[in-house]
């Protein structure tokens, strides 16, 4: 597939691996790599297995080109939240495998599947921009919104408030946390089980459950390019 993702077809269920070989940050590569396999699932009409590299689902961007500003910024930032929205609102189920951190764009990234099964271990789930001098971006509040409970979202939000495997089934985060060695069995058991949905009625209620997350996840996409432009320029 590429050099940092990889695809993989088996019984109608694709499995999309992220592995840059660190920490799997969401650069621009990445993300059209991502867009990529999304494509060939599309076309191969598949349920889809999202997972990341043991020890990390993803990092989020990378902060080092964030920092620096520029036009690449801008478009990685919004390039992530464009992948989301394309997640969101994709035409066959969507499950994750988390196996480790989610942080800040990984984080929302995750929060985009149908189904996320987690590995019980120590790390953590968490949107850490506040905690690292960030203003939480419009659209990252439209995910978190979306998934989290109230209590949860303000916490994650507003505090930066890290989630443990556990701690973030409660929350929202992840559906279920299975020991590390049943992740893959669990995760793909969940796939199989998702290829005997009718499709055809799994995609329209499917926009029509998100229709409102989606509506302001573009919406904050919008917000959010105008401010970054404004301060980039």
């Amino acid at each position: 597939m590429g050099s940092l993702v990889s695809y993989e077809l088996s019984d109608g269920v694709a499995t999309i691996t992220m592995d840059d070989g660190k920490v799997n940050v969401l650069s621009l590569g990445m993300q059209a790599e991502l867009h990529a396999a999304f494509d060939r699932a599309q076309s191969d009409g598949a349920v889809v297995i999202l997972v990341g590299r043991e020890g990390v689902f993803s990092a989020g961007f990378d902060l080092a080109t964030i920092r620096a500003g520029g036009p690449q910024t801008s478009e990685m930032v919004q390039g992530g939240f464009e992948l989301a929205a394309r997640v969101l609102s994709f035409p066959f189920p969507v499950a994750m495998a988390c196996q480790g951190h989610a942080v800040a764009m990984g984080v929302f990234l995750l929060l985009t599947g149908d189904y996320r099964v987690g590995a019980a271990g120590n790390y953590r789930l968490v949107a850490n921009e506040v905690a690292i001098g960030l203003t939480v971006p419009h659209a990252a509040i439209a995910i978190l919104r979306n998934r989290l409970t109230p209590a949860a979202f303000n916490r994650a939000a507003i505090t930066a408030a890290p989630f443990s495997p556990d701690a973030a089934v409660e929350a929202g985060f992840l559906d279920q946390v299975v020991d590390a060695e049943l992740v893959t069995d669990t995760v793909k058991a969940t796939a199989v089980m998702m290829t005997t949905l009718d499709f055809n009625a799994h995609a329209a209620t499917k926009r029509r459950v998100r229709a409102d997350v989606l509506a302001a996840l573009r919406e904050g996409l919008d917000l959010d390019r105008a401010a970054l432009e404004a301060r980039l320029s």
